[in-house]
């Protein structure tokens, strides 16, 4: 929906013009459950974007709506809900809930959101709402954030006021990507480096359609086995603070000393670090088959040593070998389901997409939803 026909929407529901913000999703071209380590990941924003349409209104209240649900939710602002209600609106309630708890005391108004995200794709879609809402509860309150405070605030968000264990990635993406580059991001020190992406190559997302039920659970149950790792691994090298500061060395050193699932999990999140910062290289050098190679590599190790793979993702990725302008994939996002990331030639775009969606369908019955994307700007208040 563009912000204009957003904007005559929210008039003939609130009776107002609004100011719109938007937030977009997220790529990770690689470096896959690195983020909650303390490591290195590179993604990118891409351009399917959540907008919130925001106004002022006369009594101490939120009122949230969405196009996508069709329920009206009112909370008063003088008592806001400490904890998560269990609906999509929780990522614009924790946002304020937050906002209060940092002393900016979010002011009464009408939300209204609507998004081109798929939920559940591993887009982040999450990430989206939460920094387009910040951003919008921000621009009543005049508070002024920084654009790396407001990724801070919406991870806080998310971590405690939903209660998912996400690392700072997806937000961070979707407040500071920028058009044409992916951004290498130091998770620990938020440190970061805009890579460009050659303009030749498009990023062709290609949806599974396919979210496997205990996804969560195993997503922080792979958290807490990287967690058992830190602490085995500080015993023998005290500077060991997250599995970012061990060594190839010293995890082969001690391979006997661990149970096997860990030393697993360990070994993967070090060596998809040495993949990420040999990726931007690859890219910076324009070395694109390179990258193509390290891609493969990471989808391997996500598969058989983090194993958060599932058949879907697997087909999907095997289907890409092979097809014309086709550099390198992975799955994307936690696991279990979503999507794949492929580096495609922007002349073989259309047609690797054409191709993947009609093999894909015929093995599984399930008809995927491709997206062909340019790498996409940050977070922003839009034009109505």
């Amino acid at each position: 929906m563009a912000s204009k026909e957003l904007a005559r929407l929210f008039n003939s529901l609130f009776g107002a013009r609004p100011r719109i913000f938007s937030a977009p999703g997220r790529v990770n071209l690689i470096g896959e459950h690195t983020d909650y380590n303390d490591g290195f990941v590179m993604p990118s924003a891409i351009g399917l974007r959540t907008r919130v349409a925001i106004s002022p209104q006369g009594e101490p209240k939120l009122h949230i709506q969405s196009r996508e649900f069709p329920q009206l939710f009112e909370f008063d602002l003088t008592s806001l809900p400490q904890h998560a209600t269990g609906t999509w609106c929780d990522y614009v309630l924790g946002i304020a809930v937050n906002l209060k708890q940092m002393g900016q005391t979010p002011q009464a108004a009408n939300l209204f959101v609507e998004s081109e995200i798929p939920i559940g794709a591993g887009l982040s879609s999450s990430a989206a709402i939460e920094v387009a809402s910040a951003l919008a509860l921000l621009s009543l309150s005049g508070a002024k954030l920084d654009l790396v405070d407001v990724a801070k605030l919406c991870r806080r968000t998310e971590n405690e006021f939903i209660g998912a264990r996400v690392g700072i990635m997806d937000q961070f993406i979707s407040c500071l990507g920028k058009a044409g580059h992916a951004l290498l991001l130091d998770c620990r020190s938020l440190d970061f480096e805009l890579i460009p992406i050659p303009d030749t190559v498009r990023m062709v997302v290609c949806n599974t359609m396919v979210k496997h039920q205990h996804a969560g659970g195993e997503y922080n149950r792979r958290r807490e086995e990287c967690e058992q790792g830190v602490k085995l691994f500080a015993q023998w090298h005290p500077g060991i603070r997250a599995l970012r500061d061990l060594s190839l060395d010293q995890l082969l050193q001690h391979q006997k000393d661990v149970p096997e699932t860990i030393f697993q999990r360990c070994r993967h999140v070090v060596e998809e670090n040495d993949r990420v910062r040999s990726g931007a290289e690859c890219l910076r050098t324009g070395d694109l088959n390179g990258f193509g190679k390290l891609m493969r590599g990471s989808h391997r190790s996500l598969r058989e040593l983090y194993q958060v793979s599932c058949h879907e993702l697997d087909i999907m990725v095997e289907f890409a070998e092979g097809l014309p302008g086709y550099y390198g994939g992975r799955m994307t996002g936690g696991g279990f389901g979503g999507c794949t990331i492929n580096l495609v030639e922007k002349a073989h775009a259309e047609a690797f997409a054409d191709h993947i969606s009609r093999r894909y369908q015929r093995a599984t019955g399930i008809k995927p939803d491709i997206y062909i994307c340019a790498a996409d700007d940050g977070a922003r208040a839009e034009p109505n």
